[in-house]
């Protein structure tokens, strides 16, 4: 965080300001931010009657563009390796620490707002949110759920014993049969879960899974469904194949992640049941070039295979037909860095607004935090990033930060500027 005065008003001037909802750049802008939201945008041709408070900070962007910040919303913050084995033994104390590192890498990489897919507790998105550690808004599951032999079950065959010492924050929790799973949801929601986790098919870092497995049975869904609904949450599911997909959607499901290996009947229900897919593209890229490196167990990485290239066809197919899109990453361990580069893996199939969009405007619509998160209008956080270069233009803008990022604001706090204030 940069060491600029306590101000309850911040005005961002000479910027060019990315109006995500329309797909319009608005040249020569003025953004006042009053106490952490966003109060107006107006030409500069207006005067600013607060610029001539001494309390007031000015921070002059030169023709930057100015966009929300980004929502990854498929996140794993504490996964600091991509052995969840390693995870779930280690100290939950050191798994923290871990996680405040991974977050402030994520907001420097002008992230301000992430969704975590298991791992995350109440504590982290506190620290956060007291300003303990610098790091996006967090959304959590808590643990997510899966059912034995399943893929948040990090046992290897010949393991009986589930608890470790970081079990009650660790990646997963084992639950079979309904009641189970209705307590395990049930006490995900009283940890302060933003949403449930179900795991509902094979994944590539457990042991035992095959990647096309089907996961809990549909009655199981159902509950795990119907309790989130009753705490006004919803449900996000690990889908790869059509027919786990399929079967998540049929019962309520609202976000769905992955989705690689779904087809035409898949892409019928997303729009009939207007639930989300979340593709994370750079996981799979990142994997096969350097998971095993990041820790991943060898006798896993073949699966990898199995995913590699099917998720771009997959991304296209339903960005044709309309079905919601976010963005998402989901990388591991030192992968992280990468997580910019999913920008220029989908440009290859959408236009660069709708990628934009994905990480700003309809990923806010998915954590729904409309109007709050997402745009650059009166009433929003104020959180923001300025990158040099038009990104509608060229995507890559975006994904060199170290070249091109020249502001980061959360909650109308500068986290990173390239330049001085005046």
């Amino acid at each position: 965080m940069l060491d600029f005065p306590v101000s309850p008003v911040v005005l961002l001037q000479n910027a060019n300001v990315l109006d995500v909802e329309t797909g319009e750049l608005l040249p020569n802008r003025r953004v006042v931010v009053l106490e952490g939201r966003i109060e107006r945008l107006e030409p500069m041709s207006v005067e600013a009657p607060e610029a001539r408070a001494a309390e007031v900070v000015q921070l002059d962007l030169g023709g930057k563009t100015l966009l929300p910040g980004l929502i990854d919303a498929h996140v794993h913050v504490l996964a600091w390796t991509a052995n969840l084995r390693e995870l779930h033994n280690a100290s939950p104390h050191y798994n923290a620490l871990q996680a405040a590192r991974i977050m402030q890498g994520m907001l420097m990489r002008g992230f301000t707002a992430v969704r975590d897919a298991a791992g995350a507790d109440f504590g982290l998105k506190r620290a956060v949110e007291e300003g303990l550690l610098p790091g996006p808004r967090l959304y959590i599951c808590g643990r997510a759920l899966s059912q034995t032999g399943g893929h948040a079950d990090i046992r290897a065959a010949g393991e009986i014993t589930v608890e470790t010492v970081s079990a009650a924050v660790a990646f997963g929790t084992v639950v079979d049969g309904v009641p189970e799973v209705r307590r395990a949801t049930r006490e995900e929601i009283r940890r302060g879960a933003d949403h449930i986790k179900l795991m509902l098919g094979g994944g590539i870092a457990s042991p035992t899974d095959r990647l096309t497995n089907d996961q809990f049975s549909l009655e199981e869904i159902r509950a795990a469904v119907e309790e989130a609904a009753m705490a006004d949450l919803y449900v996000m599911a690990h889908t790869y194949t059509a027919r786990a997909a399929n079967r998540a959607l049929e019962c309520g499901v609202r976000s769905l992640e992955h989705c690689n290996l779904i087809d035409e009947s898949s892409v019928e229900l997303f729009l009939k049941h207007d639930a989300w897919m979340v593709p994370t593209l750079v996981t799979y890229q990142a994997l096969a070039q350097e998971g095993i490196a990041a820790g991943l167990p060898k006798e896993v990485a073949h699966k990898i295979d199995l995913v590699l290239d099917k998720g771009l066809a997959a991304l296209e197919m339903a960005y044709k037909a309309g079905v919601n899109l976010a963005y998402g990453t989901d990388l591991l361990g030192a992968m992280h860095r990468h997580q910019l580069e999913e920008f220029a893996l989908r440009a290859q199939v959408q236009p660069n607004l709708e990628v934009i969009r994905a990480a700003t405007l309809y990923a806010a619509r998915l954590l729904r935090a409309e109007g709050r998160l997402g745009v650059v209008a009166p009433g929003a956080y104020a959180d923001l990033i300025a990158v040099d270069g038009n990104p509608l233009e060229d995507i890559r803008v975006l994904t060199h930060p170290e070249r091109h990022l020249g502001l980061v604001m959360k909650g109308g706090v500068v986290y990173y500027q390239r330049a001085k204030a005046s």
